[in-house]
């Protein structure tokens, strides 16, 4: 396209508004009338990448396919438009910042005075640019983190107001705004949104369209109110009531006719779009099968990134809800999530029969000491019972050691992530990491990406994936130590995925069990909603087929 569009999403009144949402839909209501589009997230964060970040407070670090440790949104966005979202179209304070210095110190500025504006701002218009080139996007959505009247994100916000100033058909500004409904009051007030886009004003930007976020759907009489206040037109603002699953936001959208205002906004024409291709009629679909099926599955997660004060967040686990759920509706099923503290387990081993409440069992990653000794009793357990378990890096690597201890008769075995110096060190720091952890280089130097697996036929690795040869993400700096391949196979276990370049043990099964499966990469990041991972509905078979025998 000659002139490519950009539209910029921002947040008003609180954060988890559902801007991230917002962005993947409209990219997706976009795509299907013929656009080729893609997004991108501003992070205001002075971390350079999301790797470092706190998983409670800020929610799961998602990995992309070339290596990238990045926001949560990015997985939304390609769960929506089902490609793959690169490391360009991420981006945080501190890698701008990080970059503008570099580019000082190699006097890249040719002497100039290098300030915070507009130095940092055509940085960002730099990057945004570029995502679009590499993507060859028609159109690129721009999520900004936070809300309007931060300090963080205004620089940001300066981008956008420098590419709207110069480029007004090509530039479009969407406002997510929160319209709560006091229970005490019993009415929707429009006040907090219509701040949102003063503060948005003060930093030179207005609005085109306006996301109304609430409980329930806007009347009309507040969207008159809101067109009034803030300069917006009536039909630019966008009733998005909450709704039962995330999926059917789109459809909402459509229903107050968006990518055509959308479209009109930036000066585009609809253009033709193969029917079977149109990725909002098959969102459709699914949401039917979401509100038509009756019958749950109960997955417990054992985990330990639950808790903030006296709340219960499981951002940290978006993927792996999200990919369980994929899986569970390909099977016409709802599921019902277990949260599984194993500290409890380590205080009172007894509690750890709770787990027979769940159909299945789930270890995600993680990283640290805490919990880890009641996740190999819960591991323990599921095993002698028979129950389907699946653990995720972290949730491979503790399923060995369980292995190691109480069948193969290893006593003292253990990662060495937790013991230094275990009498059986079946998880090792992996021989490329080694330096970088006697450095201190931690940040973005893990295995990360993409890696090549090939399987072992026979296996039910072999016959989820119905292939020899897969590509999953990784995570982590430890793997399974080799040395002990020989001694576990022993004692049933099955190495049925190697990495083939670095002879990597990549996925473990266990012999006689309905469903024992670890992987040492994440398959969460690549289940869809329109193509679920073939492990995850593997697991969720599993699940189902113990529910039906113990009827």
């Amino acid at each position: 396209m000659k002139h490519p569009k950009y539209i910029f999403v921002v947040g008003g009144v609180m954060s988890s508004v559902g801007k991230g949402v917002t962005t993947s839909s409209v990219a997706l209501i976009l795509q299907s009338r013929g656009y080729r589009v893609t997004a991108m997230k501003a992070d205001p964060y002075i971390n350079v990448d999301a790797g470092t970040m706190n998983p409670t407070e800020h929610g799961e670090v998602f990995v992309t396919e070339d290596g990238d440790e990045t926001d949560q949104d990015i997985g939304n966005y390609e769960r929506f438009i089902g490609e793959n979202i690169l490391t360009a179209n991420y981006m945080t304070t501190g890698r701008v910042y990080l970059d503008v210095i570099n580019r000082e110190r190699n006097l890249q500025y040719k002497g100039k005075c290098v300030e915070a504006v507009p130095h940092i701002p055509e940085n960002i218009i730099g990057r945004i640019r570029t995502a679009q080139q590499k993507s060859t996007a028609d159109i690129v959505v721009i999520e900004i983190g936070g809300t309007v009247g931060e300090y963080q994100n205004i620089l940001f916000l300066e981008a956008a107001r420098m590419m709207k100033m110069k480029q007004p058909h090509d530039v479009a500004i969407l406002l997510v705004g929160y319209l709560p409904i006091p229970s005490n009051v019993g009415e929707m007030k429009t006040k907090p949104t219509q701040h949102a886009v003063r503060l948005l004003n003060e930093v030179g930007v207005q609005p085109d369209f306006l996301i109304a976020r609430a409980e329930k759907k806007l009347d009309e009489v507040r969207r008159e109110k809101l067109a009034s206040y803030c300069n917006v037109a009536a039909d630019h603002i966008i009733p998005a009531p909450d709704v039962s699953t995330i999926y059917a936001v789109p459809a909402i959208l459509e229903e107050e006719h968006m990518s055509n205002k959308l479209l009109k906004q930036l000066h585009l024409l609809p253009r033709k779009v193969v029917p079977q291709k149109n990725r909002l009629r098959q969102f459709e679909r699914l949401c039917t099968t979401i509100t038509t099926a009756k019958q749950s599955v109960t997955i417990g997660i054992v985990g330990k990134y639950f808790h903030t004060g006296e709340y219960m967040l499981t951002d940290s686990y978006l993927s792996v809800i999200e990919a369980l759920k994929h899986a569970a509706w390909y099977h016409k099923r709802q599921i019902t999530l277990q949260w599984l503290d194993p500290e409890v387990y380590e205080k009172d081993k007894r509690t750890v029969k709770e787990l027979t409440q769940c159909d299945g069992i789930l270890i995600p990653g993680g990283f640290g000491f805490r919990g880890v000794e009641g996740k190999i009793a819960a591991i323990q357990y599921v095993r002698t019972h028979h129950i389907p378990y699946f653990g995720l890096c972290y949730g491979m690597q503790l399923a060995c050691v369980e292995v190691a201890r109480h069948i193969a008769g290893l006593r003292g075995a253990h990662t060495v992530e937790i013991d230094e110096h275990p009498k059986h060190p079946i998880i090792i720091v992996n021989p490329h990491q080694k330096k970088n952890i006697e450095e201190k280089h931690y940040g973005g130097t893990m295995r990360l990406g993409a890696y090549e697996c090939k399987l072992m036929k026979g296996t039910k690795t072999y016959q989820a994936y119905k292939q020899l040869v897969i590509n999953e993400r990784h995570r982590h700096r430890y793997e399974f130590n080799n040395e002990y391949i020989e001694q576990l196979e022993k004692a049933g276990l099955i190495v049925s995925g190697i990495n083939p370049q670095q002879q990597l043990v990549e996925i473990i099964e266990l012999q006689n069990h309905p469903w024992f499966v670890g992987t040492q990469f994440h398959p969460e990041f690549l289940s869809r909603p329109l193509h679920p991972h073939p492990l995850f509905i593997g697991f969720i078979n599993a699940a189902i087929q113990k529910q039906r025998s113990e009827k």
